[in-house]
């Protein structure tokens, strides 16, 4: 079973900055695509950034130029730095690989952008 293990989530007010972690145990991590997703309150769960095994990254619309996708191939972990953080992006956050296989989904980690 692939276990995987988001953290980093909090409250923010707007216009802060975080940084979410997923680890992905095991020797299938440097052969995966690997995606954020967020689901908001009320909301369908979304592709929020993609990143491939060479490191070619993709975002959706909404959080271009705000939010960086990156992976450490030794640490067997996917990063999603987020800047200039928005109400809207307030949800909870699970990493998966994308986008032909899905495995279980974790916990997910709830990002929360209030004053």
């Amino acid at each position: 079973q692939v276990q995987l293990m988001e953290s980093g989530g909090g409250l923010v007010q707007p216009g802060g900055s975080l940084r979410l972690s997923c680890v992905v145990p095991g020797s299938i991590f440097i052969f995966r695509t690997w995606a954020w997703y967020r689901q908001a309150p009320g909301k369908q769960r979304e592709l929020v950034a993609v990143i491939s095994k060479s490191g070619s990254t993709n975002y959706t619309d909404a959080v271009k130029g705000r939010f960086t996708i990156s992976r450490d191939n030794t640490k067997n972990t996917v990063y999603l730095q987020m800047y200039s953080l928005k109400p809207e992006d307030t949800g909870v956050y699970y990493c998966n690989s994308h986008p032909g296989y899905i495995y279980e989904w974790g916990k997910g980690t709830l990002v929360t952008v209030s004053a």
